[in-house]
């Protein structure tokens, strides 16, 4: 029997609640800090106890995965806690495409699959020096917003980071990415792509909270204007969002064209669940300035279905639960190699 397997962080409970309602065997890599939490819940067969999530990459742990059968559900942990190259070594069975997770966390290649998907972007800015403009800086991989910072010059930009710096949330020599600033209401769409259907399925928008700079508008600006610390985009949990009717045409067409392009630049292209990332303007004009190439944990808020899947499923079905019932699925079928890579 195939077994479902991930890291205990993120959305490691929507996974394997969801896995578990599909009669799947679930396993958790647990750090040991956490090992308390985790032991709550029921639904979780067996624990792999480490004591940092790199132990993945050692013949102990994977052979402990391969006696399971185990196929590793990768979520943004795994991206933040390995490199491009830590990940594509791993021997036991990812769900989706690893190769595509090297796209996610390098800025250049995100652009260049974008732009091939003809997403609507904001503009790169290339140099500090070419700042003229509102900008947001963005570190590499999946920091969870820690560290972006807001920059109006090269002065502005100088200015922060070196506070940053200093306080040791980024490093001296990290290269940072700088993009036009497009204000907006935040809309993170949610995909899952089934390679056995060969059908793009929509699954549900949220919003995501992020301190401390969600708080500086609840502060007078006469404060603001006194205060020097850097505001953080940490992202502290997530909203549900539902866009109107007649947004979810183009909602569709990006999908689709992310699909598409992904199969050309990247085999075997997007498969499993991805999330397009950007802001509506004044016009409901969207702009894209991310792309996740996994489960987000903005899905963590519809372990109970998305108003969207609902159209779709007669049933509760989270994310989580659709990975599990596509990996039943693509065993029945003689075809994991489809669905993981």
């Amino acid at each position: 029997m195939t077994a479902i397997a991930t890291l205990g962080s993120h959305c490691s409970l929507q996974v394997l609640k969801g896995a578990k309602d599909e009669g799947l065997k679930t396993i958790l890599v647990c750090e040991k800090k956490r090992e308390k939490l985790y032991k709550r819940f029921p639904f979780i067969d067996e624990f792999i106890i480490v004591d940092s999530f790199l132990e993945v990459l050692d013949n102990n742990c994977q052979q402990k995965l391969d006696e399971n059968n185990a196929i590793i559900i990768p979520h943004g942990t795994l991206i933040a806690q390995m490199s491009s190259e830590q990940i594509e070594s791993i021997k036991t069975p990812i769900f989706g495409n690893k190769w595509i997770l090297r796209w996610e966390s390098d800025r250049v290649k995100k652009e260049e699959l974008m732009r091939a998907a003809n997403l609507p972007m904001p503009k790169p800015v290339s140099s500090p020096s070419e700042i003229n403009s509102l900008v947001i800086v963005k570190r590499q991989g999946a920091a969870g917003g820690k560290g972006y910072f807001m920059a109006a010059s090269e002065e502005d930009y100088n200015k922060k980071r070196n506070e940053l710096i200093s306080q040791g949330v980024i490093s001296k020599d990290e290269i940072l990415y700088i993009q036009e600033y497009v204000g907006g209401v935040l809309a993170y769409l949610q995909y899952f792509y089934s390679p056995l259907n060969e059908e793009l399925e929509f699954f549900g928008v949220d919003q995501r909270h992020e301190s401390d700079i969600e708080g500086l508008a609840r502060i007078p600006s006469e404060q603001q204007l006194k205060n020097n610390k850097v505001p953080s985009f940490n992202v502290i949990g997530n909203s549900p969002l539902v866009l109107r009717e007649s947004l979810l045409e183009q909602v569709y067409a990006m999908g689709d064209n992310f699909v598409e392009a992904a199969k050309r630049m990247v085999e075997p292209g997007m498969n499993g669940p991805f999330c397009i990332e950007g802001v509506y303007d004044e016009n409901a004009k969207f702009s894209s300035f991310e792309f996740s190439a996994r489960i987000v944990a903005g899905t963590n808020i519809y372990m109970d279905g998305s108003p969207y899947y609902s159209l779709l499923y007669n049933e509760p079905m989270s994310m989580g639960k659709r990975i599990a019932r596509e990996v039943k699925k693509a065993t029945e079928l003689n075809k994991l190699d489809k669905v993981t890579t």
